[in-house]
C-alpha cells in the first residue's frame, strides 16, 4: 500500500473519508466517536458505511452538526460477480427503500455466525454465540465479532491469527456468505437514492471489469484505499475517468489508532465529493424532467 503524500493536505486544504465503520457492525467505536475522530483529523466530511446496515447514521448526523463534520450516509453491500465484491451504496436519501433488504441480510449474517459457532464447537473451541452478540454490541454481525469471542477464550492472540487458524477463507471454521447479484446490489443503491461504487476493487480492478460494471449502472470506483498499491491508484484512476466513473476512497476505518487503515490515510480531496454532489443534482434534474 502506498500512501498519498503528507504534503498534499497543505497543497489541497480540505480532505474527506468516504468509507468508514462504527459499531453499528464490525467497527470498534460508536458512530458518534467515529466523527469525533474526524473532526479531530480535520476532515471536512466522512461517509459512515456499515455493513448491511444504516443503524448509526442518524447518530452520525447529530454528531456532524456539533461539530462541524458533513456526513454522508452509506452503507456496505456484499455481493457476488465471479467471486466475492465490495459495493458502496453513498449518499443514501430514502433509507426506507433499502432498509427491509439490509434486515434480511443482518439475520443472514447470524445465521452464518451461528454456523460458524457450531464448527467452532466441533473443533473443540468453547464459543457461544451469547458471546459473539456481546461483542457485536447490537450491531450487524460479522467475522470479527466471533474473532473477539475466540480471543476472550485465550485461543488466539489477534484478529489476525484468529482468521488465519479458523475464520478465514478455507480454514476450518470458514462458511460462506449469502451474496447479492452486483447487479441487484446496484439497483437497491439507485433505489435509495444513492450512488454505487466499486469498493478497494485492487488488482480486480481491470479495464474489462470496470467498463462491464460500468454497463450494468455502476456510477464510481475507489480509487485510493489503503489495500491498493501504487500502480494500483493510477490504473484505477485512469480508468475511472476513461469510462466516466466517479472517482472515490477511504481509510475503511474500523477504530485503529495505528497501521495501515489509519483515519484520513488516504487524503482523499474534498473535490472529489463535490464531483459526487454535483452528479446527484444532475441526475435529479434529469428524474425531474423525464
Amino acid at each position: 500500500m502506498t500512501t498519498p503524500a503528507r504534503d498534499e493536505r497543505s497543497a489541497h486544504g480540505a480532505f474527506v473519508d468516504l468509507h468508514m465503520h462504527s459499531t453499528a457492525s464490525d467497527g470498534s467505536l460508536p458512530a458518534s466517536e467515529v466523527v469525533e475522530a474526524a473532526a479531530r483529523a480535520g476532515l471536512r466530511a466522512m461517509a459512515l458505511t456499515d455493513h448491511d446496515t444504516l443503524a448509526g447514521v442518524p447518530e452520525a448526523h447529530r454528531a456532524g452538526e456539533r461539530l462541524g463534520v458533513r456526513i454522508v450516509p452509506g452503507v456496505e453491500l456484499s455481493a457476488h460477480d465471479d467471486g466475492e465484491v465490495h459495493l458502496l451504496g453513498l449518499h443514501i436519501s430514502r433509507p426506507d427503500h433499502l432498509e427491509s433488504r439490509l434486515a434480511d441480510f443482518r439475520e443472514a449474517r447470524r445465521t452464518r455466525a451461528e454456523r460458524i459457532v457450531q464448527r467452532l464447537n466441533e473443533l473443540g473451541l468453547p464459543v457461544t454465540m451469547e458471546g459473539v452478540l456481546e461483542h457485536a454490541g447490537g450491531g450487524a454481525i460479522g467475522r470479527p465479532h466471533v474473532a473477539r469471542a475466540i480471543i476472550a477464550l485465550g485461543r488466539a492472540r489477534d484478529q489476525r491469527e484468529a482468521f488465519d487458524r479458523w475464520l478465514g477463507f478455507g480454514k476450518p471454521a470458514y462458511v460462506e456468505k449469502e451474496y447479492l447479484a452486483v447487479r441487484d446490489a446496484i439497483a437497491l443503491v439507485h433505489e435509495a437514492g444513492g450512488i454505487a461504487v466499486l469498493a478497494h476493487p485492487g488488482a480486480a480492478g481491470t479495464r474489462a471489469k470496470l467498463g462491464e460494471l460500468r454497463g450494468i449502472g455502476l456510477d464510481g470506483v475507489e480509487v485510493r484505499h489503503p489495500s491498493h498499491t501504487a500502480e494500483d491508484i493510477a490504473r484505477i484512476g485512469t480508468l475511472a475517468e476513461h469510462f466516466g466513473l466517479l472517482a472515490s476512497g477511504g481509510s475503511d476505518w474500523h477504530g485503529a489508532s495505528a497501521g495501515q487503515r489509519t483515519i484520513g490515510c488516504m487524503n482523499i480531496p474534498l473535490s472529489w465529493l463535490e464531483k459526487q454532489d454535483a452528479f446527484l443534482r444532475e441526475r435529479a434534474d434529469r428524474e425531474r424532467v423525464a
